[in-house]
């Protein structure tokens, strides 16, 4: 029997599971629902912020200069690379097109329902199965009727950098200066002599400083990590967390007052699944989603599964595996464990990470964890691990980038083995 998939989403890991479900048609139909007029989800640059020509909140964090922090060499899906002449950094533009290319090669877009928000997804449950109803309207006419259809399963693919986190700073309501979301950064003309605070210091902090810093007077990198061991431009000055700020000042935890113009929140993004119905019984508390077998099978309901939640991890390669493991759980080709054992395996993870010092709301963080994460799915249902080299050069760019976040993305890298890369500066490789 078919089993029918809704796909929330055509961003990267949306399109990733069309393409596996696609190509098993003798086992299943799939219908993808995408509220943008085109595919590609975060990697959409749009200069507006705020809304779109539909009253929806603009999905895209990309900004005008935005590279990968990460090399294509790691970032590719394992089944489709990137094209040899981009140098290992890319900009947001080659990443949509990528994106495309994927779509076109495994013939993608005639499952794609575009401009079209899905308002509600509810389990209808059976003695002997759930099924799901998910009611979805077109954007193109204000007056067309909703429509619900039934699936067997349903696999969220809305991604989560598109709802900003914004911390409660004492005073923030008096401060008369610009307050701005990463999500909503555009260029750095925008703080043109500006005196900028970024709150944040992850991987967009770190870029969106530097990047920043190309126009503002002077920048302070706020953050609560040991200070960063790297070279930085002249007018970026690392400062501890945000204590209080006052009308024109941002007053540091260690006491120092600073006049500032504008406060650019670099402090991540919420989960959102707002057309889960209360029956779907999810629930995030401190970001973190549960209750979700290996971050990605609900527990109770099974069929019903959210792609690529995880945080800090290399993401093309992590959508291929999470969405292998689903779609094995689907057709039977493996058996999950009971609901119990889920359960208890969730609870033994996120009890591990507490042991380890980790807050709660990192429950679903995964760095150096990713990878016998994807090992251990993979060997579950029966799929081939991701390639060794893969991990080996993504620490490698790590180091390089904690040594130098200016200039760490002008090295060039090539994948010679599944074992293997060279890095390449100038006309000098090196193993």
């Amino acid at each position: 029997m078919t089993i029918r998939v809704a796909v929330i989403g055509a961003g990267a890991a949306g399109l990733c599971a069309l393409r596996h479900l696609t190509t098993r048609q003798h086992k299943f139909q799939a219908v993808c629902f995408e509220q943008n007029s085109r595919l590609g989800g975060t990697w959409i640059y749009n200069d507006k912020t705020g809304v779109d020509d539909h009253g929806l909140a603009i999905h895209s964090s990309m900004y005008k200069n935005l590279k990968t922090n990460l090399p294509k060499e790691v970032m590719a899906f394992p089944d489709f690379p990137f094209r040899k002449d981009l140098p290992s950094f890319v900009r947001h533009e080659d990443m949509l097109e990528y994106l495309e290319s994927y779509a076109d090669r495994f013939d993608l877009l005639k499952y794609i329902k575009f401009s079209t928000t899905v308002s509600l997804v509810q389990p209808l449950t059976y003695p002997d199965k759930v099924t799901w109803q998910v009611t979805y309207k077109a954007l193109s006419d204000s007056v067309v009727t909703p429509v619900t259809e039934n699936f067997d399963a349903v696999m969220v693919c809305n991604g989560h950098y598109s709802v900003p986190f914004i911390p409660t700073i004492p005073g923030l309501d008096v401060f008369r200066g610009q307050i701005r979301h990463s999500h909503n950064y555009r260029y750095p003309a925008e703080f043109e002599g500006l005196r900028v605070v970024c709150l944040g210091a992850a991987a967009s902090g770190q870029d969106i400083s530097v990047d920043v810093s190309t126009a503002a007077k002077q920048v302070y990198m706020c953050h609560r990590k040991p200070n960063l061991q790297t070279y930085l431009p002249d007018n970026v000055e690392q400062k501890p967390g945000v204590k209080n700020v006052t009308e024109h000042t941002v007053v540091f935890e260690n006491g120092e007052e600073v006049t500032v113009d504008a406060l650019l929140f670099c402090t991540g993004y919420r989960f959102s699944f707002p057309f889960l119905s209360p029956e779907c019984h999810l629930t995030t508390e401190n970001e973190r989603i549960v209750p979700l077998y290996k971050h990605l099978i609900h527990t109770e309901y099974p069929s019903l599964s959210l792609i690529g939640i995880l945080k800090t991890i290399c993401p093309f390669p992590n959508f291929h595996n999470q969405v292998l493991f689903v779609i094995a759980a689907l057709d039977g080709t493996m058996t999950l464990p009971s609901r119990e054992n889920m359960d208890e395996d969730t609870a033994k993870d996120f009890s591990s990470r507490l042991k380890r010092g980790m807050p709660e709301r990192y429950a679903h963080t995964m760095g150096t964890m990713q990878w016998r994460y994807n090992d251990e799915i993979a060997d579950l249902a029966g799929f081939e691990r991701i390639p060794p080299v893969v991990e080996e050069l993504y620490d490698t760019v790590h180091i390089t980038r904690v040594k130098d976040i200016v200039h760490y993305k002008s090295v060039n890298y090539k994948l010679t083995g599944p074992n293997t890369y060279i890095t390449i500066n100038g006309d000098n490789p090196t193993t």
